[in-house]
């Protein structure tokens, strides 16, 4: 059954972060909900959002054929940061060591459904879809979370940090390739960058480690592979 809008709005609260006193899951529940949490992030019209799109504000442009298919394409790109992004704090959620950071990075993974939402509604907005490789994407950046968190939280939250970083860097880039009419993707791009830019700096300040630039260097080869090849699939 599709999700309504509405739904979402009453239904936002079951995917939010349980309060502290009542978070005594076991291994298995842990387990079960991140299945969830997986089928609701890749269900096309799934995602709850709990804040209304910045799109909202701004009116709809006319956009060219060939700048509606770039902005798409852009936005599809963005849909999927945020597919990787859902995918990495649920697999660091799910191995963590201390109950804090678990609750850290289940909460980053809530403020992230709401750019997931808005930027699949900005995508039927300009009547494309997101990229059919988010499947992949959302298995190897559960994959890299687990392993992160594994190895330690100071790692795990340095890797959310430098990865925040890199997002940052793609956002920047799209407010400078998306045409400049189409204020309402832009107007989304902005606000991710606000939030994406906060996540990086709470990560850091909770500990986590500043990876070396070598390390970023790899990371930013790996995403390219992905924004290109999810800009067009």
């Amino acid at each position: 059954m599709k999700t309504t809008r509405d739904d979402c709005t009453q239904g936002s609260t079951q995917q939010r972060v349980l309060p502290a006193g009542e978070r005594h899951l076991s291994g298995l529940d842990r387990l079960l909900i991140q299945a969830d949490r997986a089928l609701r992030t890749l269900s096309p019209g799934a995602p709850c959002h709990g804040r209304p799109s910045p799109a909202r504000a701004e009116a709809e442009a006319e956009l060219s054929s060939a700048e509606r298919r770039h902005a798409a394409g852009l936005m599809r790109v963005n849909h999927s940061g945020e597919v990787c992004a859902q995918a990495l704090y649920q697999g660091q959620a799910l191995t963590a060591k201390l109950p804090k950071v678990r609750g850290e990075m289940a909460r980053a993974a809530d403020e992230e459904i709401d750019h997931l939402a808005w930027c699949e509604q900005r995508l039927q907005a300009l009547d494309s879809r997101p990229s059919r490789l988010n499947p992949l994407w959302y298995g190897l950046s559960f994959g890299l979370g687990a392993t992160a968190g594994k190895i330690g939280d100071h790692i795990s939250l340095g890797f959310v940090a430098a990865t925040e970083e890199q997002v940052c860097q793609h956002l920047q880039n799209h407010l400078e390739k998306l045409p400049s009419q189409d204020k309402k993707s832009r107007a989304v791009v902005k606000q991710m960058l606000i939030d994406e830019e906060e996540h990086a700096h709470a990560a850091l300040a909770a500990g986590g480690r500043r990876f070396p630039e070598p390390v970023k260097g790899l990371m930013s080869l790996v995403a390219k592979v992905m924004t290109s090849a999810s800009y067009r699939i």
